[in-house]
């Protein structure tokens, strides 16, 4: 883990020098008003990978998933590539990757596809094995915190898979997890009961709920197969805390971090990442099954109907406003139980009216884009941004196989040539949808960011544009870095503001190339 320290600090300093650098006081007074008026001849852009409209089943889009799955990046020997870029490594280890065995997990769980478990079982024997629990000060040198609980997860269902037979992969499990929760390295700060994502705190004072809410379900997940009892205890004791600490105090949803800087913890507000706030459903409703508090189930169900209601652009469909370090599967397989296991009606909506948006933004070689209501991002796919236009076709299929998903929603879109460089800029425009495309990690690992309003309010998820996190650690040109969709063309605003400044996210940032607007 020293490399990743590493990187975030020589990311932090690049970005912090780069921040002064404007573009020309003319170029950004000539773009005060991108688009007024009348809508625009159409402008077709070469990098776009253009889809030929066409109606298909859910039940064919997920066979296609699943294809898309194994052909792309399972690497034929028990790992994952990042990236569909040839110079991708590969992995089985940590969230990207996870993401994509918990996607081909789901595909199991609701097909019983007989050929995935010898694929789990392979994923299974390259799993990592983590040592005892970290302790004293040679502690900076182990894992982050949230690694060893998204593998643990990973591992845990390579274990169901099994049958309970793969006694590697619940060995494994138990140590990814232990290594955290016995560990005196990351319990620390003034809210000692949430943990730093880094050994000590080092370098950004930060904990987030990657660790948190990973760990209730590998906790739940564990005490389901041996009914050890330690480890309900632990994910009820870890419940109540992510209530305290994350949970936003006005809304149901889970914002994702908090900085604790030793004698206060503060919350970064309006982070509402699709992992942890879908990890967090499945939480509440496995610890009401295991406890039989329905207390646990009311919450759950509180924080998916705020997802629903307010995580979404004009037509509804979810928005995951671009942090890369983000995955949506969790939020996806979360949705699915409630719609099927509580008979939950909004959730099944929301799956299926997310799927048959999602389409749109499928590209030829079958991955999709992180935007649901965004189009076909003419860069590369990676593990991180894909997982869950995967995940969101299997399980809306396994609702509804021969509901009719209808593609190419922007494919008269007009694409317009727009360097943005400048903090605020405002694009004025007649359309249905907008589309800004840029460079993922433009400058760095990590650091650089904006807060973006959509006709004068700020996205309630308060991300914005994360420009600078690029999880593949690479530069990703052609990336669609906000998209947003309306019921009817009309006139709209879009004003990209600075970004507030923390340890995390660094200074403000944007590099706009393109925008496309239908």
């Amino acid at each position: 883990m020293v490399i990743r320290h590493a990187l975030a600090l020589f990311a932090f300093c690049v970005v912090a020098v780069a921040v002064d650098v404007g573009e020309p006081r003319a170029a950004a007074d000539a773009r005060a008003t991108v688009l007024t008026g009348a809508r625009p001849a159409v402008v077709r852009a070469a990098l776009v990978p253009r889809q030929s409209s066409s109606r298909q089943t859910l039940h064919e889009l997920a066979d296609q998933a699943a294809a898309t799955l194994l052909t792309q990046f399972y690497d034929g020997n028990g790992g994952w590539r990042e990236c569909t870029d040839p110079t991708c490594g590969t992995a089985n280890r940590d969230w990207g990757v996870d993401s994509l065995t918990y996607t081909l997990y789901l595909r199991w769980k609701l097909t019983g596809d007989p050929t995935i478990r010898p694929l789990m079982a392979a994923l299974a024997a390259s799993s990592p094995a983590y040592p005892a629990p970290c302790q004293g000060l040679l502690g900076i040198m182990c894992t982050w915190s949230d690694a060893p609980n998204w593998d643990a997860v990973a591992e845990m269902r390579e274990y169901e898979v099994s049958g309970g037979t793969d006694a590697t992969a619940l060995v494994r499990a138990q140590a990814a997890f232990d290594t955290v929760e016995g560990s005196n390295i990351y319990a620390l700060g003034a809210c000692p009961a949430i943990r730093y994502q880094q050994p000590f705190g080092y370098l950004d004072r930060l904990k987030t709920l990657e660790t948190e809410a990973t760990a209730i379900k590998a906790a739940t997940l564990i005490y389901r197969y041996t009914q050890n009892a330690a480890y309900l205890n632990i994910a009820r004791t870890r419940y109540a805390a992510v209530r305290k600490y994350f949970l936003d105090p006005v809304s149901p949803l889970y914002t994702v971090f908090v900085f604790d800087d030793g004698k206060n913890c503060v919350q970064d507000p309006h982070r509402y990442f699709a992992s942890v706030n879908g990890e967090m459903i499945s939480a509440g409703i496995a610890l009401a099954a295991e406890t039989k508090d329905v207390t646990y189930l009311a919450q759950a169900i509180g924080t998916a109907q705020a997802v629903d209601a307010n995580l979404a652009d004009g037509n509804g469909v979810f928005a995951d406003l671009l942090a890369d370090n983000d995955i949506v599967e969790p939020l996806v397989e979360a949705m699915y139980t409630l719609a099927v296991d509580e008979g939950q009606d909004f959730a099944r909506g929301w799956l299926l009216r997310n799927a048959k948006a999602a389409v749109s933004s499928r590209k030829p070689d079958g991955t999709y884009g992180r935007f649901f209501n965004g189009p076909p991002p003419p860069g590369m796919s990676t593990a991180w941004s894909t997982n869950g236009g995967l995940a969101l076709m299997i399980a809306a299929s396994a609702l509804a196989p021969n509901v009719l998903a209808q593609s190419g929603a922007w494919e008269s879109a007009a694409s317009v040539s727009d360097l943005i460089f400048k903090l605020p800029t405002t694009l004025q425009f007649y359309g249905s949808g907008i589309a800004l495309i840029g460079p993922l990690g433009d400058l760095a690992y990590q650091p650089g960011h904006a807060r973006v309003f959509v006709d004068g309010r700020e996205t309630v998820n308060g991300i914005g544009i994360w420009q600078n996190s690029s999880s593949a650690l690479r530069r990703i040109p052609g990336t669609v870095l906000f998209a947003w969709q309306w019921p009817a063309a009309g006139a709209h605003t879009i004003t990209l503001y600075p970004g507030v400044f923390n340890l995390k996210e660094g200074f403000s940032y944007i590099h706009v190339t393109s925008h496309f607007v239908k």
